[in-house]
């Protein structure tokens, strides 16, 4: 019984971190150009918060993989 809760909650700790990769995905190939543009920002920074925001997001995903590697 307590390895079923344990799964469950590794499952919803999971979905937190994908919903939180995915909207940093959104943000870094669709807000972030549409800001930089509106705002007039050069194509090496907007590029360089793109990155910034990708890598976040690979973080925030591989975390929740790696904790539940360990439960």
């Amino acid at each position: 019984m307590s390895r079923q809760l344990a799964h469950t909650e590794i499952k919803k700790t999971n979905n937190g971190a994908l919903l939180i990769g995915t909207g940093l995905v959104v943000a870094s190939m669709i807000l972030v150009p549409a800001l930089a543009t509106r705002l007039g920002l050069g194509a090496s920074l907007t590029g360089a918060l793109r990155i910034a925001l990708m890598k976040a997001s690979s973080r925030a995903v591989s975390s929740a993989t790696d904790v539940s590697k360990t439960a």
